[in-house]
């Protein structure tokens, strides 16, 4: 193929010329046609520059100066090493090497990710396993209104966390996190007395753990038959009982009545989703409701025996005014935990990412992208 002929300015001197001095065929690999690998053979033209001599290529929209590849390629690479499962599958579907694509990935990774100024005024902070070679954990830092990522750092320490928040969160009102007491301690020692949440499925487990317990110690003490069958059905004190099956309920009523126990355990669980109904209905009109109501929980569990609900109020205290946030203000951790299922899907797709810049690079390239296809050619 030809670029049509036309006339250029001189990089050295800016005079203007059609001169033509000679021809170069340059071959260019360009994405696939039909399935098959395709190329193009480029005839490039040189001019010449009758003022000063210079010699100079012509413009052209099909590759970039020192590329062997096109533009479109260059860009479909691009964005399928991004999405796509790992680099080396990339490689084998484009025809190139594996290394070629890490380099693709790493330029579009230094132009499109951005040193983080400043944070906005509601973020969500949360873990994943990295395995990476700046540690076993990292802490990923996201946009508690757009649910974006913002920033992932390199490990989950009090003091990288602390030195974060003090550098770039001036502006930072609201901190949504699970109930992990480093990042509590963090967060107030680097943003003073910002309003922390509680996401709300972390501290309703500790009421679900506390009825699993009881349930795993009162079955054991069944007969072989029962103990089996009851934790086969073991979602039957999971649900709400409005909730259940007329064949659910006879299971759930024929073990409740095995173990006087397990009832009382039952019971303080269906107590506590009262509350919780109670909560998210009044939670931003009327909090001095909820907060009473979560009182006379806290004593309804203490009139019991059971240590495994003890242990989980005293949680629920210690983090009382995070939990009650979380009803007054309606955010949570939610879109971050989806955010970290899909990293450990990349993760267990390459079999792990040795090195933490560019894992880090993924995660947030993927999600910056991910509305954009790369089915192209």
């Amino acid at each position: 193929m030809e670029c049509p002929r036309e006339v250029h300015q001189c990089p050295a001197c800016g005079h203007l010329t059609d001169r033509v001095h000679d021809y170069r065929i340059q071959k260019i690999k360009h994405l696939k046609l039909f399935e098959r690998r395709t190329e193009v053979f480029y005839r490039k033209r040189r001019y010449v520059c009758p003022a000063c001599g210079k010699r100079f290529y012509e413009k052209n929209n099909l590759v970039d100066k020192y590329q062997r590849h096109t533009k479109e390629w260059n860009q479909a690479i691009r964005l399928r090493a991004i999405q796509g499962k790992t680099f080396k599958e990339t490689a084998q579907l484009y025809h190139t090497s594996t290394n070629t694509v890490m380099r693709r990935f790493d330029q579009i990774g230094d132009s499109e990710i951005k040193e983080v100024e400043e944070l906005p005024e509601i973020i969500a902070i949360d873990e994943y396993k990295g395995d990476t070679d700046e540690g076993k954990y990292q802490l990923i830092i996201a946009n508690g209104m757009t649910r974006e990522p913002i920033d992932i750092l390199p490990n989950r320490s009090k003091k990288t966390v602390t030195n974060y928040l003090k550098s770039k969160g001036a502006n930072v009102q609201v901190v949504i996190m699970d109930m992990s007491y480093p990042f509590k301690a963090a967060v107030r020692k680097a943003l003073g007395n910002p309003v922390i949440i509680a996401d709300r499925f972390h501290f309703s487990r500790y009421i679900y753990w506390a009825l699993e317990r009881v349930r795993i110690q009162e079955q054991s003490k069944f007969s072989d038959y029962d103990r089996k069958k009851c934790k086969r059905m073991r979602h039957v004190f999971y649900k709400h009982r409005e909730d259940l099956t007329d064949n659910q309920k006879w299971y759930l009523e024929r073990y409740l009545n095995l173990s006087d126990r397990l009832r009382v355990a039952y019971q303080l669980k269906e107590l506590y989703c009262d509350w919780f109904k109670l909560a998210k209905a009044k939670g931003k009109t009327d909090m001095r409701t909820v907060k009473e109501a979560l009182k006379e929980y806290y004593k309804h569990v203490y009139s019991t025996d059971l240590l495994e609900f003890h242990k989980a109020i005293e949680t629920f205290q210690n983090w009382q005014t995070e939990i009650l946030n979380s009803f007054a203000y309606d955010y949570n951790n939610g879109f971050l935990e989806g955010i970290n299922n899909l990293t450990k899907v990349m993760k267990r797709n390459a079999f792990g990412f040795r090195s933490y810049k560019r894992f880090r690079r993924r995660i947030l390239l993927h999600h910056k992208f991910k509305y954009i296809g790369y089915q192209i050619g």
